[in-house]
């Protein structure tokens, strides 16, 4: 099968820190010479090309050298000046039995509420977007990339992932079933809603709601800032509406 991947395209390959058993989980349901390049979980600084090959998975270390003051990246006997220039030559060299064909399928992300963004490195959004993951840099923010290729930080708890399907024979990368949204402007207020993520506020900040786990919260307000107001056994404050899920 012919190679279709741009190397120079970092934001198709670069898969961020992923654990092996992640990786094996992305590319076990697709066709051989599908490949992503992660980070390296035992060897700060290296990285790791992993590739479908036939029925089994493979995970090739990249180590970082210097030489002269440049780096320079080694995979088995061979060394190359960067990643892309590496990427390429195993468009057409086999590494054990197959050539890289394409990267695998990213995880796509169904945005739920509109984002515009706090800070320069944010990725602003609207509600109905739909973006591709590039990394899942910590627990609440992650890389992303839209529709347009701009790039930056999102907050996960806006989002919703979409399913994938199970690829067909002519289809590597699956086809992604879209989630029902529950839009904010068919809740009816006041509405009752389950705190999902505990919240311990500052003990000098008399307005914020303080949220346990299981906790019922009445919702009477749903400011467009993404702090809502609600109340908790007659408590009444402002809270992340990320912290809740509708009943």
């Amino acid at each position: 099968m012919e190679a279709d991947f741009d190397p120079e395209d970092k934001y198709s390959w670069f898969f961020g820190l992923l654990s092996r058993e992640e990786t094996n989980g992305i590319l076990q349901q697709t066709h051989s010479g599908v490949f992503l390049v992660r980070e390296s979980k035992t060897q700060k600084g290296d990285f790791v090309l992993c590739v479908k090959e036939e029925e089994k998975v493979s995970h090739y270390i990249i180590n970082r050298i210097y030489t002269s003051g440049t780096s320079r990246f080694r995979i088995g006997d061979k060394e190359f000046g960067d990643i892309p220039s590496l990427l390429n030559f195993y468009k057409t060299h086999y590494l054990d039995t197959t050539t890289l064909v394409r990267p695998a399928p990213r995880t796509k992300l169904l945005c739920k509420y509109d984002f515009g963004g706090r800070d320069p490195e944010d990725l602003p959004f609207r509600r109905g977007d739909v973006l591709e993951v590039i990394s899942q840099d910590e627990e609440e923010w992650w890389t992303a990339r839209n529709s347009n290729g701009q790039v930056g930080q999102i907050p996960v708890k806006y989002t919703e992932r979409m399913e994938r399907a199970a690829p067909r024979q002519n289809n590597s990368q699956g086809e992604y079933m879209q989630p029902e949204i529950r839009h904010i402007g068919e809740i009816q207020l006041p509405a009752q809603a389950k705190v999902i993520l505990p919240r311990i506020p500052s003990a000098y900040d008399k307005t914020q709601l303080k949220l346990e786990v299981g906790d019922i919260v009445t919702v009477t307000e749903m400011p467009m800032h993404g702090q809502w107001v609600g109340s908790i056994n007659g408590k009444t404050g402002i809270f992340p509406f990320t912290h809740i899920e509708f009943l």
